[in-house]
């Protein structure tokens, strides 16, 4: 903050209020950093901790059952994320049954009228609803792998697209080059989002069916059961085991952190945090992770803008790794790589913290370079690599060891003895840090008092180039120790602690130190604060809606199967709309019959296990490792290998028992 006195034969300064400015830089310009939220205090938080925009569910419709939000929540969010001029997408994303689309058509106004931004969908039968002018973005599970289907979406009139999370960064420039890199927020190709951390679906999104087909509740429609984190004995086309009691099917969590810079430069706009059954731990500190590193880049990349406002400042330091993660993998980003599998657990097994040195009746110590904190969760891979966990009662310091009491000694010799690693799952301390108010926001603004004819100017002017002011009619009386009067007037004007804002600079123009008490002064400031709220709110216009081409764009198939995932009336007119011919029913919709593709995924388990025909050397090359069977107690699923389009499927039926039971209800 620094004060400007003007000498004291300078004439007062004439305000005059520059037109807004633009508020949206081109969109191939903005990075943005989107953050997920379970409820509305965990999305002020993530705001709070540097997202540009958050995505949470409404009453209904979300394609995470469990993660639903009252429509009052909703507004009470908005408010909070405009003032920095972030955003609220909200998640419609699931498929929907004819019967449900007339809610689904009132919930989107309802969001809408409570400040929503976008709505996220899946449903293209929500397309041929009155909606409101929301923006449309398209969701994870539309499964967007290719530049056509991109295009296609493009044209339907979609916004703002996540891609597959499978995708490399070669094939999200090609997607990029299709749609389009031009443009302003008012004509524009689609943003392109893309997951950057957190849990991973092995599946394609929107193309796995296991859960439907044995229980009922489908992953399309907010209720997948997680049948991909369950173990499975893997065996090969003679019945031999290839791998026993292995979570294969499980995949370790994203963390695209060292890729940041060039998934922008491939095309990627807006970076998405995975996450919305998270607690606010995970949410704070992955945001602030990202948000950090995001910085980075804009600060080194002129060419890249800010996509809301406001600098953050943490009281802690963001480590993802010491909140819920499964080990860390890049996927497929930097092309196939064969230790992508969370094989042996799909729970957090915790960050390495050193090995066990000596074991006592209640006790024992750890080599290790880290503090334990009493409440520390503690976990070690026992007898046939199985996570087992303790909690920590008591950390001491004995010499370079710690020495650990538990609330209950491991009865487990093959597994707990020494020599072994051990995990850490819960840094209690970090959690404690977590737990507090963790962040500030603020906004910079320059402040500028000047004279009028008949008393005083406040201006202030924000880091967007937003301009308020606000007048009071006063008596000039002249200060009697001038350079003090300076300096108070200085130090008043820059106090906006209980506000959004933060002075970054104080100029104090006029043309003599004069007296001002400092109620007046308090009163000038708070009036030229509201004005600028004001202008700040005013200068955000909403999102438009993006028009579909004319006439409607053709869909890159004429023929659509049950992996469409059309369960409505109103989703077949749209593709007829756009010159489908053939459109078969939703899996949901139980009329698929016999074994199809339950799930469909680029994770390979024969390349795994060094059997991929494209890949084998030596005595394995030319073994035919085709079918592969995984296997779950008495269930068996099939595997087949598309070694043209490098993709496995997880081959299956729906089973009886589950049919029958929701034909009854």
């Amino acid at each position: 903050m620094i004060g400007q006195i003007a000498p004291r034969d300078a004439r007062p300064q004439v305000y005059n209020s520059p037109p807004a400015p633009e508020l949206h830089p081109p969109v191939n310009q903005a990075l943005e950093l989107l953050a997920p939220a379970r409820n509305a205090d965990i999305a002020i938080e993530a705001i709070r901790h540097g997202a540009d925009a958050v995505y949470i569910g409404g009453p209904a419709f979300g394609a995470r059952h469990g993660a639903g939000n009252p429509v009052a929540d909703i507004e009470r969010l908005t408010a909070y994320a405009h003032r920095f001029h972030a955003r609220v997408f909200i998640t419609l994303n699931t498929i929907f049954r004819d019967d449900e689309l007339e809610d689904a058509r009132r919930l989107a106004w309802q969001v809408y009228e409570a400040g929503a931004d976008a709505l996220i969908v899946q449903d293209m039968g929500l397309l041929e609803l009155d909606l409101p002018p929301i923006q449309l973005h398209a969701s994870t599970q539309c499964d967007i792998r290719t530049p056509e289907k991109a295009r296609f979406l493009a044209d339907a009139g979609f916004s703002q697209m996540v891609l597959a999370r499978e995708l490399s960064l070669a094939e999200i420039g090609a997607i990029r080059s299709r749609v389009g890199a031009g443009g302003t927020a008012n004509s524009a190709p689609p943003i392109l989002e893309f997951f950057i951390h957190g849990a991973l679906c092995v599946a394609f999104s929107g193309q796995c069916y296991i859960s439907h087909a044995h229980t009922g509740r489908s992953a399309n429609r907010g209720e997948c059961s997680q049948a991909c984190r369950l173990p499975y004995n893997l065996e090969d086309a003679q019945g031999r085991i290839v791998a026993f009691d292995k979570h294969l099917l499980s995949m370790k969590d994203n963390d695209q952190s060292a890729n940041l810079r060039a998934l922008a430069d491939a095309g990627i706009r807006s970076f998405k945090i995975e996450g919305r059954l998270k607690d606010l731990a995970y949410v704070k500190n992955a945001t602030a992770h990202y948000r950090r590193l995001i910085d980075r880049i804009l600060d080194d990349a002129p060419v890249y803008a800010r996509a809301s406002s406001g600098r953050c400042t943490y009281t802690f330091t963001p480590r993802p790794e010491k909140t819920f993660n499964r080990g860390a993998t890049d996927y497929f980003v930097n092309g196939r790589q064969a230790d992508i599998g969370a094989f042996d657990t799909p729970a957090f097994a915790g960050e390495a913290s050193g090995t066990i040195t000596r074991i006592g009746p209640d006790w024992f110590e750890v080599d290790s370079d880290e503090e334990f904190a009493n409440g520390d969760g503690i976990s070690y891979l026992s007898r046939g690599r199985k996570l087992a966990g303790l909690r920590i009662n008591v950390a001491r310091r004995v010499g370079r060891h710690q020495r650990l009491f538990p609330n209950e000694m491991p009865e487990d010799p093959e597994g707990f003895k020494l020599g072994i690693e051990i995990l850490r799952n819960r840094d209690q301390a970090f959690e404690r840090l977590l737990e507090k108010d963790s962040a500030e926001r603020r906004i910079d603004i320059t402040v500028e008092l000047g004279e009028t004819p008949d008393g005083f100017r406040l201006t202030l002017r924000d880091e967007d180039g937003i301009s308020a002011a606000a007048e009071i009619a006063h008596a000039r009386e002249a200060a009697k120790n001038p350079p003090r009067a300076f300096a108070a007037l200085a130090e008043s004007l820059g106090k906006l602690g209980g506000t959004d804002f933060r002075a970054t600079e104080v100029k104090v123009v006029l043309s003599e130190a004069w007296f001002l008490p400092a109620s007046t002064i308090n009163a000038l400031r708070r009036d030229a604060v509201e004005q600028l709220i004001a202008a700040r709110a005013a200068a955000r216009p909403r999102l438009p809606r993006k028009p579909p081409a004319e006439p409607p764009a053709a869909y890159p198939e004429r023929e659509l199967s049950y992996l469409a995932n059309v369960l409505n009336s109103r989703a077949r007119d749209f593709y007829r709309k756009h010159g489908v011919e053939l459109i078969a029913d939703a899996y949901e919709a139980d009329t698929t019959p016999g074994e199809v593709s339950l799930m469909i995924t680029r994770h390979c388990l024969r390349y795994s296990h060094s059997l991929c025909p494209k890949e084998a050397k030596g005595w394995v090359k030319g073994v035919n490792a085709e079918p592969m069977v995984l296997v779950n107690g008495k269930e068996r699923l099939t595997l087949k290998f598309d070694c043209k389009a490098c993709e496995m499927h997880v081959m299956g039926k729906a089973k009886k028992s589950r049919t029958i039971a929701i034909k009854a209800a």
